[in-house]
């Protein structure tokens, strides 16, 4: 089986391009993703080898890119849309929660909406107003859609493929901060035999506490871990993966054993898809827990200039004093 090591970014690529050689009805349009190759390279090459009628430049309109991706979709075709970044999905909201999450049920179930929407989130990349927002909870808030993230280049390679290949509307978020770290990628295994896409998974495991992390802070979580072993702490690091639906089954199962459980994530605090997670955690383990569930978050402000952004991002001092305070009950 043919393992190379590729960046995210170009994993993603990759997968785009199975996806497009596998069924001509896959369409990729957005912002520069043409001859440009998309601000991130990740369509790099596609429009020259596939052609302006399937990899197709959209004008600066991000709802009209999803408006027309819906009448797409109605008439069988898989598109799969670009929004250039996070801060500039919100044109389309109006269009991802009236009319993309709706059509289905709003058809009794006679329409289909086969599309991906592929956004570029979180900070990390010293960008400037508008470039690093985290807006996952208002999607898996939003009955209809469904959420997915990668966090590194074998999932973006396979889950990208599996969003694509979904009857459903898949919003798909990727760590736009993790799109140069490199990992190994299974090229020629089927996609049928590929992780489940909405299966979370442990990345790392471990016996004291509990870290539950998505996207981009996957890495951080895990070099959290690392330096907790030097001082002899174990902790299992699990990799939700998706959003919505949620996927808690490894967590329940790792809570239940190590009794403390902190979740991280770039996205603020109030209201944040931690809330949520630990909600459940402590209806379904309430008897396992040896302390509160904690959450490391980004703060409750708008994201800073990109000087300050290291102070607002979780990083790995911040996890490992949570996990610190979980030992403290």
């Amino acid at each position: 089986m043919a393992t190379e090591t590729l960046t995210l970014g170009k994993a993603l690529n990759t997968g785009l391009r199975r996806a497009l050689e596998n069924d001509p009805k896959v369409v990729i349009m957005g912002e520069d993703v043409g001859k440009l190759g998309g601000v991130f390279r990740i369509t790099d090459g596609l429009q020259k080898d596939f052609g302006d009628q399937r990899v197709i430049d959209t004008p600066l309109a991000e709802s009209g890119i999803i408006g027309t991706a819906v009448g797409l979709a109605i008439r069988g075709f898989r598109p799969v849309c670009e929004i250039q970044f996070d801060g500039f999905v919100y044109p389309a909201y109006d269009q991802i929660v009236s009319q993309v999450a709706k059509m289905h049920y709003r058809s009794q179930g006679k329409v289909r909406i086969p599309m991906v929407i592929r956004i570029p989130y979180g900070g990390g990349i010293g960008a400037v107003e508008h470039h690093s927002e985290s807006p996952e909870a208002y999607f898996a808030h939003t009955a209809g859609l469904k959420v997915v993230t990668c966090a590194n280049p074998q999932d973006a390679y396979s889950m990208i493929q599996q969003a694509i290949a979904s009857d459903d509307p898949i919003v798909f978020l990727e760590p736009k901060r993790r799109y140069w770290e490199k990992g190994p990628v299974e090229l020629d295994a089927p996609l049928s035999e590929a992780y489940p896409l909405h299966s979370s998974r442990v990345a790392r495991a471990g016996a004291d506490a509990t870290v539950l992390a998505y996207g981009p802070m996957v890495r951080t979580c895990l070099d959290a871990a690392t330096a907790a072993a030097e001082d002899g702490r174990e902790l299992e690091v699990i990799d939700l993966r998706t959003l919505s639906p949620l996927d808690l089954t490894a967590a329940y199962e790792s809570v239940r054993r190590t009794g403390r459980c902190v979740v991280v994530h770039e996205a603020p605090g109030n209201l944040g898809l931690g809330s949520e997670i630990a909600a459940r955690i402590t209806e379904e383990c309430f008897y396992s827990l040896e302390s509160p569930v904690l959450r490391v978050t980004g703060f409750d402000t708008p994201y800073p200039a990109s000087r300050v952004e290291e102070e607002y991002l979780p990083d790995l001092d911040r996890v490992l004093d949570a996990v610190d305070r979980t030992f403290g009950w």
